[in-house]
């Protein structure tokens, strides 16, 4: 991976940020217990839809697709039947690569942003990878797991290593509703019927 420039040299995940030159390789495991039915008393959180693809025809083996992503996107929302106004945060894959992330938020702002008109409430976008790394086949397992201490615990996780936010990122996010916090923040203010969306 190294040599294949992917990832970083200083060793860390600086995802959305300038100073991104890769991902760091990161080790996890996470599970879930999903079951299908009624909510009761006994369920924290609903999985209301899911989507799976891949980049397909891209520039390269590890080029990311923007228009893959932007599809895997509005697959998700539509299979969770949720309209992008619903959505309050998503876990993004946020490699923390100078090119990666540039496409991702390419792909938030086509898919979920720009559907979303001027919200009061800013979509909140971040990623574990800078606290943690890249987790590689535990990605998604991290990504979710976050998103769900975020909410049990009330609070919007933040984007650790963000100083200095990418040109490329900041001109795909120019004039929409978006944040990229970089401290911890208060209750993720979202409507009655709320949708988080995780990784690419």
């Amino acid at each position: 991976f190294a040599t294949a420039g992917m990832t970083s040299a200083k060793g860390h995940c600086h995802t959305f940020d300038k100073r991104a030159d890769g991902y760091a390789r990161g080790e996890a495991c996470g599970g879930t217990a999903l079951r299908v039915g009624e909510v009761d008393s006994n369920v924290h959180f609903s999985l209301l839809g899911s989507s799976v693809r891949q980049d397909g025809k891209s520039a390269s083996l590890t080029a990311p697709s923007g228009v893959a992503q932007q599809g895997l996107l509005r697959a998700a929302l539509a299979d969770a039947s949720v309209a992008p106004t619903e959505v309050a945060a998503i876990e993004a894959h946020g490699t923390g690569t100078g090119l990666g992330d540039p496409i991702e938020a390419g792909s938030l702002a086509g898919a979920v942003l720009k559907p979303r008109g001027n919200t009061t409430d800013p979509l909140l976008v971040s990623s574990i990878k800078a606290i943690s790394g890249h987790a590689e086949p535990a990605a998604g397992a991290s990504g979710l797991l976050r998103l769900v201490t975020g909410l049990s615990s009330g609070a919007s996780p933040p984007n650790a290593q963000l100083r200095v936010i990418n040109e490329h990122v900041e001109s795909a996010l120019k004039g929409l509703s978006a944040a990229l916090p970089t401290q911890l923040g208060g209750l993720l203010r979202a409507p009655d019927r709320s949708g988080y969306v995780g990784g690419v």
